[in-house]
């Protein structure tokens, strides 16, 4: 017999799906996303998959990009083993992509008893391993019944999620049964899960992954064409920005005087909203093009629109400065690993509470600046215009902290590997 708390889930889950179904429907519509994959989401028409291996969940694009170290680290220690990966968002999936760590790689099934079930039971795993806060019920009780090994790698609940876990916590506990084992990126994430009822021989503090940032390769051939266009000019990179913020940075940029204003390359979170984002360029009156339209470019343009997914966190390599979006409106901010591994200095607003704590190493080792505004920003992007050597330095304390922070993946794959061997 299911936990009552279960139960009470499956019951507000299923009265939820009718009326959010057709919404996102709709939104992913509106905003040109690709379809839902509804038959994979209820587990049907999966492709084959080698049994007996791991499963990584990753909900979207920064889950995506640590379930991917994880595995670059998993395989090169056991190329043999099979691997899937699964990711709840479009854009997700599509990162997710290429290039291919996963033997395959698939939609989240919905998290109803049927959808779970047939997926369980396809992909048959050793190990499910959570990206940072994917506690889903329904999953974790599959997993408990058919005796699979549950590790939750690079936890983390975030300010604004903690207050709702504990609104509920007497009914999550008995769901959290299943977890093997938690992997907190520190010790304040760690105490939270033991709040919530994980036992603390479960709970091991192995750092954040996202401190390990994927080896340096080669730009992509579009830097190349973003740099002629830049013409020499310092560039500065808006990336991950949100709706509602692309206005506060065009502000910031437009109010630097024009001698010495840097070229811009302005990537909105949602690449689907790039129609929108080079309308407010547009309205500005900025010589913008699109980074699909790049191909053979030949107008000058002060800006570039990115509309593509899976390139910013190379792109960062251009920047004279980096603003690192999600953070001057309130969605929580986004990660400035990326181009801190560059050496590129970063500026990011106060609303970063999904990256709270490597905001709190970034401003505490002068590896980044807070702005609360556009007035701000500009103030800061004129300051290292003007003194290149001030931006090196703050870029110079990015990759420190990077490298006293690294190997996160490493202890966590060694973590993991001890469930390897458990049987199905």
């Amino acid at each position: 017999m299911p936990a009552p708390s279960l139960l009470l889930y499956r019951a507000l889950f299923g009265l939820a799906l009718p009326i959010a179904a057709p919404w996102l429907l709709w939104r992913n519509r509106r905003r040109g996303r690709p379809p839902l994959r509804i038959r994979a989401r209820l587990g049907l028409d999966l492709p084959p998959v080698r049994p007996g291996g791991v499963w990584v969940q990753a909900v979207s694009v920064g889950e995506v990009a640590v379930a991917r170290l994880l595995l670059k680290e998993l395989r090169s220690r056991h190329p043999q083993l099979p691997a899937v990966l699964t990711s709840t968002t479009a854009t997700g999936l599509r990162l997710a992509a290429g290039p291919q760590l996963a033997d395959v790689i698939l939609p989240f099934p919905l998290d109803l008893p049927g959808p779970v079930r047939r997926m369980a039971e396809h992909i048959a795993p050793r190990l499910l391993v959570l990206v940072e806060t994917e506690l889903w019920p329904e999953l974790l009780a599959a997993c408990g019944r058919r005796g699979v090994a549950v590790v939750i790698a690079n936890a983390r609940i975030s300010d604004g999620a903690l207050p709702r876990y504990r609104a509920v916590r007497p009914l999550l506990r008995p769901l959290l049964a299943p977890v093997s084992l938690v992997l907190a990126q520190g010790e304040v994430e760690a105490e939270r899960f033991a709040a919530l009822g994980i036992p603390a021989q479960r709970i091991r503090v192995t750092g954040n992954i996202k401190f390990d940032a994927a080896p340096l390769g080669p730009p992509p051939a579009v830097a190349e064409v973003i740099r002629r266009l830049a013409g020499g000019r310092a560039v500065l990179v808006a990336g991950s920005t949100m709706a509602g913020e692309e206005e506060l940075v065009l502000d910031a940029w437009l109010g630097v005087e024009a001698s010495r204003r840097p070229f811009l390359l302005l990537a909105p979170r949602h690449p689907e909203r790039a129609d929108e984002v080079a309308a407010l360029l547009a309205a500005r009156r900025v010589a913008a093009t699109r980074r699909s339209f790049l191909d053979g470019a030949q107008e000058p343009a002060d800006a570039v629109v990115l509309d593509t997914v899976g390139e910013l966190a190379a792109l960062y390599q251009l920047g004279s400065a980096a603003f690192v979006g999600g953070s001057l409106v309130p969605t929580g901010g986004h990660n400035p690993i990326e181009p801190a591994r560059f050496g590129v200095p970063v500026l990011t607003g106060p609303h970063v509470r999904n990256f709270a704590g490597v905001y709190e190493h970034f401003v505490a080792s002068g590896a980044a600046r807070v702005v609360r505004g556009a007035a701000e920003l500009r103030g800061q992007l004129e300051l290292w215009l003007a003194n290149p050597a001030e931006a090196q330095r703050v870029g110079a304390a990015g990759r420190a902290l990077l490298a006293r922070h690294s190997g996160a993946t490493a202890r966590t794959v060694d973590a993991l590997e001890p469930f390897l061997g458990l049987p199905c």
